[in-house]
């Protein structure tokens, strides 16, 4: 059995592994082509991660609560628009490399959905122009790590009037994308790796 979301175990079970949600972070490149920041400060945790095996604690904002307490609605009014039922899961492993997935829901036998609960003039901002850029690492790793074909991407705001708080929208799998982010997360855990190894025999020394 997958252990739960936001469990002991699920913290165990991605310690130190690169996961969907920061896929952008390792994507993060400078104009020069350099690695950037977002890179960098996620290499650091992964690596302090895998040194004291401990998770790096992350400081919850209220956004990050209110989309928290929001996703079970969100699930539940997804589930009733689309009439399909969500299959909630645990984390997700890459079967040969330190990289796995936490979807919100798996659907049918080939999809997925990912759910946020954002400000309102973001949820509004997606009405207008539709998913942010900055969620396609995520959705196209979700897809890599499990296998499946296509991913809803769901934005639910349930303060605004009831015919625009949940937004869907159908995101394919992108094989071209998929390959290129499995070439830069095996070069990233093979930089953790590297560093880990590193400080392990300064430390020994």
């Amino acid at each position: 059995m997958l252990a739960e979301q936001g469990s002991a175990d699920w913290f165990a079970a991605r310690l130190g592994c690169a996961t969907a949600s920061s896929f952008k972070s390792v994507l993060a490149k400078l104009k020069t082509g350099k690695p950037g920041q977002a890179r960098e400060s996620y290499l650091i945790e992964l690596v302090t991660e895998r040194l004291t095996g401990q998770p790096v604690p992350h400081f919850t904002t209220a956004a990050m609560q209110w989309g928290t307490d929001n996703e079970p609605a969100a699930r539940i009014e997804y589930e009733f628009r689309t009439e399909r039922v969500v299959e909630e899961t645990g984390f997700i492993r890459h079967p040969s490399i330190l990289a796995g997935a936490s979807p919100d829901g798996l659907v049918e036998a080939d999809g997925g959905i990912e759910i946020k609960c954002p400000s309102s003039t973001t949820h509004v901002d997606t009405l207008i122009h539709g998913m942010p850029d900055e969620h396609m690492a995520q959705l196209q790793g979700a897809m890599w790590i499990t296998g499946r074909a296509w991913w809803d991407f769901v934005s639910y705001d349930p303060r605004m009037p009831k015919n625009l708080q949940i937004y869907i929208q159908r995101i394919e799998r992108n094989d071209i994308f998929i390959a290129g982010l499995d070439t830069e997360v095996r070069s990233f855990l093979a930089e953790v790796d590297s560093t880990v190894d590193q400080l392990t025999r300064r430390t020994a020394a």
